[in-house]
């Protein structure tokens, strides 16, 4: 059990990093559920950012070869023989070539045929110099298809609440994680202001950016709600998103480190169905990545969020 401890409106304290979580959380899996964990490069240094533990092959952590297009259906295998794998994807931009089997097999096997596939998909996002492939979030891929339920947490609490997720049921369980989440050792709270100007709802690593905007905007007198999305399909659009977008002047801005023509757009819609407020969205740039840092496509910057919310609040 991990304890909290309230702090202000922004954070929690806990005792463990998510890398810490994740890794207790695999070591156990393997250990005493007799589950397996599969990816590539997973001994190598630093152990998937510390996140792995350090295991033998016949305690279940699986090195596989370099071939992306085959490491899915591996682990959709090992599905189907109920060993309920952790599949690690060290690049989430690598799941363009290792998602087919998990799409097409995985998420349709209990509708077909009555057989769950659970798999647990651990997909890491990571920004900055590694190219047009590699580089960013990409649950949007995931997000289309019946059957894959996807969550992306940022604090220890939130991973455990994916793994219990997981264990309680029997769907594969796309994880969008971000290496900026790994040194994380606290929880981060919602926060709701009085007379808020706008509501912002943020996904994966732009919550850390968010939290540095409202900063630097309540300096200026601009106050934001700020809304943490953790579960992104299926999504709720509670009543909190609701009264928080419907109290702001100027509606919503959500954030992802995705592209925007993506799960960006249909939770952008979901939300307009319920409220009285436009719905403005903000994600990577619509074009590729390149390995110099003049050509690399990040999520959005605290200033850029900054700039898009003085730039919405003066269109009112």
């Amino acid at each position: 059990m991990i304890s909290i401890i309230r702090m202000n409106s922004y954070i929690s304290i806990t005792f463990m990093t998510v890398a810490e979580t994740i890794k207790k959380i695999t070591r156990e899996h393997l250990l005493k559920n007799k589950g397996l964990a599969l990816g590539q490069c997973l001994t190598a240094v630093g152990w998937v950012g510390g996140t792995v533990p350090e295991l033998k092959q016949e305690e279940g952590l699986v090195e596989l070869s370099m071939a992306d297009v085959a490491g899915g259906g591996i682990a959709v295998g090992i599905a189907l023989a109920q060993r309920r794998p952790i599949y690690i994807v060290r690049y989430q931009g690598f799941q363009w070539y290792n998602a087919p089997m998990i799409i097409n097999y995985a998420a349709k096997s209990k509708d077909m045929w009555g057989i769950p596939c659970p798999i647990f998909i651990r997909s890491i996002a990571m920004d900055g110099g590694i190219g047009p492939v590699a580089s960013g979030s990409h649950h949007s891929m995931y997000s289309r298809m019946p059957g894959v339920p996807i969550c992306a947490p940022m604090t220890p609490k939130e991973y455990v609440a994916a793994w219990e997720y997981f264990m309680s049921h029997d769907d594969p369980l796309y994880v969008s994680e971000h290496r900026r989440s790994f040194a994380i050792d606290y929880e981060i709270d919602d926060s709701i202001q009085e007379n808020p100007d706008i509501t912002i709802l943020a996904i994966s690593s732009t919550r850390l950016n968010a939290i540095d905007a409202i900063k630097t905007l309540e300096q200026e007198n601009i106050k934001c709600n700020l809304i943490h999305l953790f579960w992104l399909k299926p999504f709720e659009v509670t009543e909190k998103i609701i009264n928080a977008i419907n109290k702001s002047k100027c509606g919503a801005l959500i954030l992802d480190g995705d592209f925007e023509n993506g799960i960006l757009k249909s939770l952008a819609y979901d939300i307009s169905q319920n409220v009285t407020k436009p719905i403005s969205i903000l994600g990577l740039e619509e074009r590729s990545a390149g390995f110099a840092p003049q050509c690399d496509n990040l999520p959005p910057s605290a200033v850029k969020i900054c700039n898009r919310i003085k730039t919405l609040i003066k269109n009112i």
